[in-house]
């Protein structure tokens, strides 16, 4: 049987490019782990791979849900479940990609969701309208630090997620995530990562490009189809700062510089989930030789 690969890591350190090498090498087709990439023409602000990059290689879950649809792990779960398999069963290796750390283990490991409490959601979504995120996050930090690393400050629905859980269950968040055993389907997991400052300077040309080729276009396109509405696809970095630019708040370079501190931080929350993990085996992403060298490793 075949063994499926994960590649995960940061942001900006070059995981889909070399999904699509190792596809190719490997007889295989590439499945999303990238929370936002799930949505529907939120192309610009999440790098998303596109047709010309693929190199013909079949990818899977992406463009699957509207902005106004909200992301939901244990959904994605199921479906990227069902897809490795079916890629599975037709002999072809499946190449698992993305940086959303709760997305990916949900996939490999015997991860179950704990149920919701209407009543407790709606208080912290209150709690969230006059409070804000950073405040409830705060809270999630005095109480979950794990889960607090892992979730950006930003990320209001995220944050009101794992101080249901505590409340509902009166254990941390983080403690409803099972401890790495042995990867589903023998899966070989690799971690990409590059020099901090190196990654940096990547991310800050990144962000610089994505405004550049029309962000604010895109997100203005995706306001007349209800971004505003969705619960996800607003939060989302770069697409906040510009709607919040569109409303005032601050100037089209203040969202992209907001928008480049925002993902440096969020690279170092996804260094230190992804870390904790001792299955990876991690790679430089400059060196010359990455390819061969994955690939040697994911014969062993």
């Amino acid at each position: 049987m075949r063994r499926p690969v994960a590649v995960v890591g940061p942001t900006a350190t070059g995981k889909s490019d070399l999904a699509v090498r190792l596809a190719e090498d490997l007889d295989g087709e590439v499945v999303n782990a990238d929370a936002l990439q799930l949505y529907r023409g939120m192309d610009i602000g999440t790098a998303k791979i596109t047709e010309d990059e693929r190199h013909g290689v079949p990818h899977h879950l992406l463009d699957v849900l509207d902005v106004t649809e909200t992301a939901a792990v244990a959904a994605y779960q199921r479906d990227a479940r069902a897809t490795v398999e079916k890629i599975l069963a037709a002999d072809r290796t499946p190449v698992l990609v993305g940086g959303s750390g709760l997305y990916v283990q949900a996939v490999l490991d015997d991860l179950e969701f704990p149920g919701t409490d209407d009543a407790i959601r709606a208080a912290l979504e209150r709690e969230l309208e006059t409070l804000g995120a950073q405040a409830l996050h705060d809270r999630l930090a005095r109480v979950d630090p794990v889960a607090a690393l892992a979730i950006l400050p930003s990320n209001g629905r995220r944050v009101v997620r794992a101080l249901e859980v505590v409340e509902l269950t009166g254990r941390p968040f983080s403690a409803t995530l099972p401890k790495p055993g042995p990867a589903r389907w023998d899966t070989v997991l690799i971690g990409l990562d590059r020099d901090v400052s190196e990654l940096d300077d990547r991310v800050n040309r990144r962000v610089a490009d994505m405004f550049g080729a029309g962000l604010a276009d895109e997100v203005r396109t995706l306001e007349a189809q209800g971004l505003r509405e969705g619960r996800t696809a607003a939060r989302a970095l770069g697409y906040q700062q510009v709607l919040a630019s569109f409303d005032g708040e601050y100037d089209m370079l203040t969202a992209a510089a907001a928008t480049a501190q925002g993902t440096r931080r969020f690279v170092r929350r996804q260094r230190s989930w992804f870390r904790r993990d001792r299955r990876v085996r991690w790679f430089d992403a400059a060196d010359a030789g990455l390819v061969a060298d994955v690939l040697a490793h994911a014969a062993q």
